[in-house]
């Protein structure tokens, strides 16, 4: 599986087109990441693209979220690590991470909903200009951006990163996409 089969796969289940920005917004941080640690960069990269597909066809069910996107993912040619990585990034269904691309996922998942409500509070609503240091002050308050889960952002201390170096990455890989993010 390649990133155009992929996003085509996403086009195809995925009508909401901020949920498919949020998508890509996640393989962008995925891939920064994967770089970061010296691993496969396509392959961090296609379990953000592709980590919320199922989230349209199971109609808001946690439940069956991510259990869905995983045999998706799988029947589009995603490789097992990648289904993997979907599967237990939501937390309901108690799947143990396995794999650093697992842990990843799971804090990248919500930082982009941080950062991209960052965005928007600017009067030009873009990224240019935007910096690290605002989405940490953004990050203690509570009410802003209220679904993205600070608690999950936090452990990226398990993939071995503190909190800012986290932000910042997060921060510079959303920028280098912000045209397809409309930001």
């Amino acid at each position: 599986m390649n990133r155009e089969g992929a996003l085509k796969a996403v086009r195809a289940n995925v009508k909401n087109e901020n949920l498919i920005k949020h998508m890509i917004a996640t393989e962008a941080i995925m891939r920064a990441l994967a770089k970061c640690f010296n691993e496969n960069e396509d392959e961090w990269g296609l379990a953000g693209l592709l980590h919320d597909i199922d989230f349209e066809v199971i109609e808001g069910d946690m439940n069956l979220h991510s259990k869905r996107g995983a045999e998706m993912a799988k029947q589009f040619g995603a490789s097992d690590t990648i289904a993997h990585a979907i599967l237990c990034h939501n937390e309901a269904h108690s799947t143990p991470f396995e794999t650093m691309m697992d842990k990843a996922l799971f804090c990248a998942d919500p930082l982009t909903g941080l950062i991209t409500a960052g965005a928007l509070v600017r009067p030009d609503k873009k990224m240019e200009g935007l910096e690290a240091k605002s989405i940490k002050k953004r990050f203690k308050e509570k009410s802003f951006a209220a679904g993205a889960n600070r608690e999950q952002i936090a452990k990226c201390s398990a993939i071995g990163l503190e909190l800012d170096a986290f932000i910042e990455l997060g921060l510079e890989s959303m920028k280098s996409v912000a045209g397809e993010l409309g930001l």
